[in-house]
């Protein structure tokens, strides 16, 4: 098992309790959405709006808003690809789940 239920369910309501919550997308996911869309500028920074829970397969996911308005694509993408803020109140808890999932994974793999 990879994620602790529990702890990911109280992440979850305490990150949607969060009235603006910012993160930096990491390189790679920079990278993968300029692969996608060539064309697109991609912004360093957005406002997570919606946090699913995707199972054990994608755990956390995050609804992507860049401040763009009414945008036609919607960008979805693992809490483990996101860099937040230290000064964010659920910074140690969200890099906590984020150094765990990543370590389960390469245990998997």
């Amino acid at each position: 098992m990879i994620d602790n239920q529990e702890k990911t369910m109280q992440l979850i309501t305490a990150m949607a309790e969060v009235p603006v919550l910012t993160a930096r997308l990491s390189p790679e996911l920079k990278a993968i959405m300029r692969k996608k869309d060539p064309t697109a500028v991609v912004p360093d920074t957005c406002t997570v709006g919606e946090i699913i829970y995707t199972g054990e397969e994608g755990g956390i996911t995050c609804k992507l808003d860049f401040g763009h308005g009414n945008e036609k694509a919607v960008f979805l993408a693992s809490i483990t690809h996101l860099i937040f803020d230290r000064r964010c109140p659920l910074y140690r808890q969200i890099t906590a789940y984020q150094k765990h999932r990543i370590k389960k994974l390469k245990k998997q793999s």
